[in-house]
């Protein structure tokens, strides 16, 4: 979707209406680097005013009737639904995201508005709880309810750059917060087009802004006690470097992941390989790996490993790569040429210490070809950070116990997929593996929006998912009643 280069640029959201500031910068598409917009950066000045306004309207939107948030929640929803494929290609546009998984992605940030929608008409029924289980109670009751925390400052990054800003925005209104959204810098229009939608709701002005500024003035908002909850989906060292910072602040990280995908014996047909083969290739390169949960390790067991390789590698080098505008293509850019750099040093330095390459290994620009090694050391960058890019690797192991020690061996543990038919296995998968999350039956990568998600570990504190996310924006309050006659 690019622009003229005379165009004015985008504005952005200052409590709930339009705004300019005094500088800009330009978007730039991973894949040919053409302009897709121009994007207005606010000044100190307004950032002090979205955040005075938003504590100003605290009270107001707390108060706010259910079905007037839950209605502004639909709104957008439904808004949404109807600009589906242009909003997909200004995501594909900034972000390098293939044209079918930006459709999926706006899908998705439908359902979140959707389900914000329903938890806000049910939130916060109370629950009343007798207090004459000793004499001292007798006549009491106590019933408790859910209170806002305050100002959310939620901090999106860029590989899903309209849903997880859905994941911050769409819960702080549906919970009754005021929140400032803070998009990442390589990606902010997706977010600032949600600007547009809340517009057109009938919200307190002032319960919502959506500010573009730089990444080095982010710590100051983070600082600022004004604004006691952060949200924050991004890197490990920046995510714990923020909690580090407000130890006294409520904060909900959403950080990496190495995902595994562990293949047991039981899962043995041609039909249950190809199948597992499939999954791994598409959901290890989707988003051109650039997804906390994609599939970074393969852990097979020895009995089924010579026959799943092949499976896998082919799958792997069908995946259709090119134009992210093309129908077509399913693995696109990375989102700039320096994180395919990045990619490329940590394959080659584990090639250069024995790691065996079976598909791709080749970088051109910002693009990284699908890849597939073994026999990668256990010591190997590739081995033990997130890759962020479109590489798998593969590990052969003898037996469960040994399968889930392997997915363990991390220092992260978001979500872990577990091939097997066994009910008896998923129940000691779920049991034995230190991760938010356990697939069964599929790759790590699989989400549904309204599911608790979230890591252990490195992998963060906290869960998002609507009334998760709920959750962590409010605290409970106790009203005990005196003199009832229970």
């Amino acid at each position: 979707m690019p622009i003229p280069t005379d165009a004015a640029p985008t504005a952005f959201w200052l409590a709930g209406r339009e705004a300019t500031g005094e500088a800009t910068f330009d978007v730039t598409s991973p894949w040919d680097g053409r302009l897709v917009g121009t994007v207005s950066v606010p000044t100190e000045a307004q950032v002090e005013e979205a955040i005075a306004a938003s504590v100003a309207v605290q009270e107001e939107l707390a108060a706010t009737p259910a079905h007037v948030r839950a209605a502004a929640l639909d709104h957008v929803h439904r808004r949404l639904v109807e600009r589906t494929e242009e909003i997909a290609r200004l995501i594909s546009a900034e972000n390098g995201k293939p044209m079918k998984w930006a459709r999926g992605e706006v899908g998705r940030a439908v359902s979140v508005f959707r389900f914000a929608a329903e938890e806000a008409r049910r939130f916060n029924g109370g629950e009343a709880q007798r207090l004459d289980t000793d004499a001292g109670g007798a006549g009491r009751l106590a019933l408790t309810r859910r209170f806002p925390r305050g100002t959310v400052l939620g901090i999106a990054p860029f590989n899903f750059p309209l849903n997880l800003c859905a994941h911050k925005i769409a819960p702080a209104i549906a919970a009754g917060a005021p929140i400032i959204l803070k998009p990442a810098p390589a990606t902010p229009l997706s977010g600032l087009i949600l600007g547009e939608l809340l517009a057109e709701t009938d919200l307190p002005a002032g319960s919502w802004s959506i500010l573009p500024v730089p990444n080095d003035r982010m710590p100051a908002l983070v600082q600022d006690e004004r604004l006691p909850v952060v949200s924050f989906t991004g890197s490990e060292k920046v995510g714990y470097a923020i909690l580090d910072s407000v130890p006294r602040k409520h904060c909900t990280l959403e950080l990496g992941g190495n995902g595994a995908a562990v293949v047991l014996p039981d899962f043995s047909s041609e039909a249950d390989l190809d199948w597992a083969a499939q999954r791994i290739a598409t959901f290890s390169n989707y988003q051109g790996g650039q997804s906390c949960i994609s599939v970074q390790r393969v852990i097979a067991d020895a009995s089924v490993y010579d026959r799943l390789v092949p499976k896998i590698v082919a799958a792997v080098e069908a995946q259709v790569t090119g134009d992210p505008s093309d129908d077509a293509t399913e693995v696109g850019p990375l989102v700039n040429e320096d994180a395919a750099q990045r990619v490329e040093s940590w394959v080659d330095e584990a090639v250069e210490r024995g790691a065996k390459l079976l598909a791709g290994g080749k970088r051109d620009g910002a693009s990284y070809a699908p890849t597939v090694l073994e026999d990668v050391p256990a010591d190997a960058t590739l081995a033990c950070e997130e890759v962020f890019g479109p590489v798998l690797t593969l590990k052969k192991v003898d037996g469960e116990a040994a399968a889930f020690a392997a997915v363990n061996d991390s220092k992260f543990g978001l979500q872990a997929g577990v091939f097997t038919h066994d009910v008896q296995t998923a129940f000691r998968a779920h049991r034995a593996l230190e991760v938010g999350g356990v697939i069964i039956g599929d790759v790590p990568s699989y989400r549904a929006d309204q599911m608790p998600y979230g890591g252990v570990k490195q992998s963060g504190v906290g869960r998002e998912g609507v009334r998760f996310a709920m959750d962590d924006y409010t605290y409970e309050r106790v009203l005990v009643l005196t003199g009832l006659a229970l």
